[in-house]
């Protein structure tokens, strides 16, 4: 393990991200307890907020890239990401406060990835071909295979956004492998394919806040499933009548 706790000392009531039920139940302190976590839940609940201002405690640029860089040093930190306490391992610490070439953390954040491969695309330490030149989701794979890969710190915000479902099977596999080379991994997913990864950590954040779970407890299991079953349930609140229904 790499990064082992995540927790608030103290936050301003009644001011945004703190009036989130995930941020407030940092307060308590959230203990990771294996390589691979994953942050699960409706869209506001606080998955990107509690992932951008992990990068920004591991000196990354929350808009995404690596440590130790020139791109990932611009940026002012997040409100969140000013107050998080990170509880490293030696090892954890190495690769985020050791010499510039040595650090070893890399966030992927789907909704900045095209900025970013603009800006990088070819240079020493990231991908060659550039990823205009690719489709979405074979451009998100090249920066995951490349960059993904050996111990390190690896943060991803929706990472399937642009992918498969092979595509995401591929990932998962790539997940079991940087796991066996002593990496870790923070995730905020929707996918089920993702968190059905064995031994992963799953947290559920909701009204209640923060909560660990297991694959088939996950609200979005549970839907995924149903819908498959019977997707009349769910499409019958959403679209319209026919005419002359």
């Amino acid at each position: 393990m790499l990064i082992t706790r995540l927790a608030i000392p103290d936050h301003p009531s009644g001011e945004w991200p703190f009036t989130l039920p995930a941020v407030r139940a940092l307060s308590d302190g959230i203990t990771l307890t294996a390589p691979v976590t994953f942050l699960v839940g409706e869209n506001g609940s606080g998955k990107s907020t509690i992932i951008e201002a992990i990068a920004d405690a591991c000196g990354v640029n929350s808009e995404g890239g690596k440590a130790g860089t020139r791109y990932a040093s611009t940026g002012p930190a997040t409100a969140l990401g000013e107050i998080l306490d990170v509880d490293f391992t030696v090892a954890g610490l190495r690769l985020t406060r050791g010499p510039r070439l040595k650090r070893r953390v890399f966030f992927l954040r789907a909704e900045t990835l095209v900025n970013l491969g603009r800006a990088v695309s070819g240079l020493p330490g990231y991908w060659e071909r550039h990823l205009d030149e690719q489709s979405h989701g074979e451009g998100f794979l090249t920066v995951l295979e490349r960059m993904v890969t050996g111990p390190g710190i690896y943060l991803m915000d929706e990472p399937e956004a642009a992918l498969s479902f092979h595509s995401c099977l591929r990932l998962v596999g790539l997940m079991d492998q940087v796991v066996r080379e002593g990496g870790q991994i923070i995730c905020a997913t929707h996918s089920p394919i993702l968190t059905g990864l064995p031994g992963a950590h799953i947290l559920e954040l909701g009204d209640d806040g923060i909560h660990a779970t297991e694959w088939d407890k996950l609200q979005v299991v549970d839907h995924w499933r149903r819908f498959l079953v019977k997707p009349d349930f769910y499409l019958r609140y959403v679209l319209g009548e026919s005419p002359g229904a």
